[in-house]
């Protein structure tokens, strides 16, 4: 079996680290700096930051706080929230991100895309996707899943991956925050048809649910942050409890 992946994620508001559920109220996690390190040295297998507020409110990635948070890992970084452009993407990256994600501004300008991978490479480009249920069909939506469209998940994704990029980051509205476990039936059906890792996001509450999501979802790796931030699942333990399950794990304790 590849080995897979283990993201903690930094989901930033006004400089501070937050969580909620199901995208809506929104509680203080914790200062990012600090627990970029702690995730680093718990071994971790990459981080991923999202600036959550970055597109409703028509701003730049706070690039400042990026390079903080780089300064203090030795895993891969990957940056997203407000990046619109290759220059946008350009400064993220010069300021120590190791990938880009984008959402919003990928749905309502596809060629985003292309061009962050002709510039950067595929490696570096990172496509996330919320979606919700709706009449039994996985709806995309925007701006932090406030704008729903009219685009189907496995539609989306396709196209995503025809453009270039290398990775699709899954979130499940409907189990974000949660704690009942990843949408593995949708993320088995993504790996169906892509050919590009597939991110799990939305519903980490134990974990037997990572163990599920490589399991029955088939994802390449699976993110989370509440369970982290607060505590409640420490990185060392899950990688031996993925051990046990034959999962191996990018970072070996």
């Amino acid at each position: 079996m590849l080995t897979k992946r283990i993201i903690p994620c930094l989901d930033i508001k006004d400089g501070r680290t937050v969580k909620g559920v199901n995208f809506v109220d929104l509680r203080d996690a914790g200062d990012p700096v600090e627990l970029a390190s702690r995730y680093s040295d718990e071994g971790a297998d990459e981080l991923v930051f999202l600036d959550i507020s970055a597109t409703e409110q028509k701003r730049k990635t706070l690039a400042n706080l990026v390079l903080k948070v780089a300064a203090t890992l030795d895993i891969p970084f990957t940056v997203g929230g407000g990046i619109r452009s290759v220059e946008d993407a350009k400064i993220l990256l010069r300021n120590g991100a190791d990938k880009v994600t984008i959402n919003s501004a990928a749905v309502q300008r596809p060629d985003l895309i292309n061009e962050l991978t002709n510039n950067f490479g595929s490696q570096c480009v990172v496509v996330a996707i919320d979606a919700k249920k709706v009449d039994e069909s996985w709806i995309v939506h925007l701006v932090g899943g406030k704008v729903p469209t009219k685009i189907e998940l496995k539609e989306w994704a396709r196209e995503a991956e025809t453009r270039g990029a290398g990775e699709i980051l899954f979130t499940s509205m409907d189990h974000d925050g949660t704690k009942k476990g990843f949408a593995n039936n949708a993320l088995a059906e993504l790996t169906e048809i892509l050919n590009i890792p597939i991110i799990a996001s939305g519903g980490a509450g134990n974990s037997q649910h990572f163990v599920d999501a490589f399991t029955k979802g088939r994802a390449d790796a699976a993110l989370a942050a509440s369970v982290f931030h607060f505590g409640e699942i420490k990185l060392p333990q899950l990688k031996r409890i993925l051990n046990e399950e034959n999962i191996p794990t990018r970072t070996i304790l």
